[in-house]
């Protein structure tokens, strides 16, 4: 799996909170159905997030408890904005040297088909010369006896 850098991780819960307002667990299980984050890395990004005013909390009750709600400031908008147009260049670089254009998926199968072929070609020598190999075993260990015509039994040479 990919390492997350720090800008990136941050993108990904600014992202969740510009949708909707959410407490920890549940920001968490939003980001882990994309990336493997555990609770105890997605708090102190929270804890950074709020201290560079990029979330503000507030809490509600619920069952009895209080519950802390992160939610996106303007200056988190702004920032997510920036790491969406830093992703889109970085990823659009990797895109190009991880994927193909047509023209040269179109030339590697050609290559591929002819280094099968070539390899399917190498093979089948191989198999030629094992097959002479062997035959030429059997033929010698045969000279090496002769068959009487008359009795169709097999003799030593003399």
């Amino acid at each position: 799996m990919f390492q997350l850098g720090s800008a990136l991780l941050d993108g990904c819960v600014l992202a969740v909170l510009a949708r909707e307002d959410a407490y920890g667990y549940s920001l968490t299980q939003d980001i882990k159905q994309v990336i493997p984050v555990s609770e105890s890395t997605l708090y102190p990004v929270l804890r950074r997030l709020q201290k560079d005013q990029m979330v503000t909390t507030y809490d509600q009750p619920h069952s009895g408890r209080n519950r802390r709600y992160y939610r996106i400031t303007d200056e988190g908008h702004t920032h997510l904005r920036n790491i969406q147009t830093s992703w889109g260049t970085f990823k659009d670089g990797v895109d190009s040297l991880l994927n193909f254009t047509p023209e040269e998926k179109a030339a590697l199968a050609v290559a591929v088909e002819a280094a099968d072929t070539e390899a399917n070609a190498e093979r089948q020598m191989q198999r030629i010369k094992e097959k002479s190999t062997a035959t030429g075993a059997q033929d010698e260990s045969q000279g090496s006896r002769q068959t009487n015509p008359l009795s169709g039994q097999e003799g030593a040479r003399a």
